[in-house]
């Protein structure tokens, strides 16, 4: 298993539309990332940021969430929360969500 965790800048205008969203993620969705090897998946919120969290445990994290971006349901739910979200200024060219670095954990 694998831990990942991720930022992005929410528009605070879009909070609340974000935060109602993911009240009632859609069942196709959690679907296809339980199908993807995703487990243990969290969004925090704090002062105009969210922070995911996940734990992959599967063999090939590219390969998954290629075939998860390529699902009909998931594009579909990206076209309503994408507006909400913007890349955080250090992010690298073309990177949405941006990778954080792991600095400490405990099991």
């Amino acid at each position: 298993m694998k831990r990942y965790g991720w930022s992005i800048k929410v528009k605070m205008d879009r909070l609340a539309e974000y935060k109602a969203l993911h009240t009632a993620v859609w069942p196709e969705v959690l679907h296809r990332l339980k199908e993807s090897n995703v487990q243990n998946y969290s969004i925090y919120y704090r002062d105009g940021y969210l922070f995911s969290y996940l734990e992959y445990t599967g063999q090939d994290f590219e390969k998954d969430m290629a075939n998860m971006a390529a699902d009909p349901n998931t594009q579909a739910w990206w076209k309503l929360t994408d507006p909400c979200q913007e890349p955080v200024n250090s992010a690298s060219e073309g990177e949405w969500w941006a990778t954080m670095e792991e600095v400490f954990h405990m099991d």
